[in-house]
Parts: C-alpha cells; structure tokens; sequence
C-alpha cells in the first residue's frame, strides 16, 4: 500500500520571562523514502529568528534558540509524501532500549510481567498481549495524569494519555526484555488532536510501532523524535530562564481516507 500525502503543523505561543534557551522537537524526521516539503518560522515579537538545528537520531532534529524575555510564536507546517524506509535495529540499540529510564522504569516490572504475561509465548505474542493489557487496564482521561509521572504510576493510576499508555508499554515490553523505545508523533485521525506518543519494540532486527491507545492508524504516523521515554522526545524544553506556553495547536490530516489499523498486525512506522 502507497501512503497518501499527509499535511501536519504545529504552532507555539509561548511568553518568555527570562532570558533562556529553548529546544523544540516539531519537525518532521527526515528519514530515506520520505519527500518533506517544510516551513519553520520563529518570531519574538517582531524579530525574525534562526534556530540552530541539531540531529538527535533515527532522523529527528531539534531546533535550539537563545531568546530573551517576550511573545514568541512558533509556526511549523510540513507536507508529507512517500514512505519512510523501516527502520532497522543498530547493535547499540538493544542495550539502550533495555535499560531502565527516567519514565519507563522496568527494573520495578520484573515480577509483575512474571507473573501477569505468559513469559514463554512468542516476542510477537508478548506485544500483543502488552497491548491488549494496557488498552484494558487504562482509561484515557486528559489531564489525568502529571508530567513527572512514570510508568508505575500510570499502572496505578489506571488512566492517562498518550505518553502514558506508551511508558508502560515500553516499560513492560522491556521488562520481558523486548528492547522498546518511546517516539514523538503526528498523526492524522488522532481524536483529540495533538502530539501523539507511541512506543516502538525490535521484531527480528526490525522496529514496529506499538500504540495502546488506538487513537490513529499506525500507517499513517509521522516521526517527529525517538528516544529512551519523554524525557527524550519533548516537543518544548527550557533550559534557563521562566516560560508561559500560552497555547499549542496540532493538526494532522492525510489525502483521502485513513487507513484501516486492526490493531493486531506488526507495522513499522512508515
């Protein structure tokens, strides 16, 4: 199947208080077999700005700014063609994507995967029972959940959004030892609209996309940043002085009709 073109943007109205420096992951990963035709604009107040971009991997870039106090407005629109090539397991991935982090605490799953999964089935099987779980054991509530919580808290919880149900996906799949790693997305279909979070997992040397909370196809996904959890994947983060973010507006449309996600078949992020 030939994806149809896909249009997404994102604008940031944030207030600066103090001078400070800025990182955005928005832009959409520049990857093989993906034509991008994009626009990044950045305004404080009435002046222009030039960001410095900086590769962060599998095809993300982030865009740094050293702003001093004032509005800045943050507009970026991309139009999407043909398919990402699938993105294949590097020998350092396997390590990384097994150890513990900040959001996806595995180390405190090992018993509970042990006894909650049937430990022998298949790496196949094993992602779809993840799956499955969290879909059931969570409710998608928004604003149910606060920006430092990790994966147990979120299995506590029994409710949260996105980059939740993605943490404790990650979190349990690694927990099985299936290497998984979190992505920042858009994606077209998604109700409510916004930045979507899915998690990613190694099948035979290969990266699937694992998304629990059923909101768009899988197919239709666009890449934005990939990294251990959100700490990583962040579509704003201040590293100095105060901020406001006034507001953020997310879009994500495809030419045509969406494409049908039965939930249950291993597809790479195309």
């Amino acid at each position: 199947m030939t994806m149809m073109p896909r249009d997404v943007s994102s604008t940031l109205e944030v207030e600066v208080t103090a001078k400070t420096e800025l990182e955005f992951q928005i832009a959409v990963a520049q990857l093989p077999g993906l034509s991008v035709d994009e626009s990044l604009h950045m305004v404080l107040d009435d002046q222009i700005l030039t960001p410095e971009e900086i590769s962060s991997g599998c095809g993300g870039r982030i865009h740094r700014l050293h702003v001093g106090p004032g509005r800045l407005t943050v507009q970026y629109r991309a139009r999407v063609e043909g398919q990402a090539e699938p993105l294949l397991a590097q020998e350092y991935d396997r390590s990384r994507f097994l150890r513990p982090s900040r959001y996806a605490e595995c180390d405190k799953f090992y018993g509970f995967v042990a006894g909650q999964f049937d430990l022998s089935r298949s790496i196949e099987q094993k992602i779809s029972d993840v799956s499955e779980f969290v879909a059931a054991r969570l409710s998608y509530v928004p604003g149910s959940s606060d920006p430092i919580d990790g994966a147990t808290d979120t299995l506590l919880a029994g409710a949260g959004v996105c980059r939740d149900y993605a943490h404790l996906v990650v979190a349990l799949l690694r927990a099985m030892h299936i290497p998984a790693r979190l992505v920042a997305v858009y994606a077209p279909g998604c109700d409510p609209m916004d930045f979507h979070a899915v998690a990613e997992a190694i099948v035979d040397g290969q990266w699937v996309a694992v998304d629990s909370t059923w909101l768009a196809p899988r197919q239709s996904l666009v890449r934005i940043a990939t990294g251990r959890d959100a700490a990583d994947t962040a579509f704003l983060d201040n590293h100095d002085g105060g901020i406001i973010l006034e507001s953020a507006l997310v879009t994500a449309t495809i030419d045509g009709e969406l494409p049908t996600d039965h939930g249950v078949d291993l597809i790479p992020m195309r």
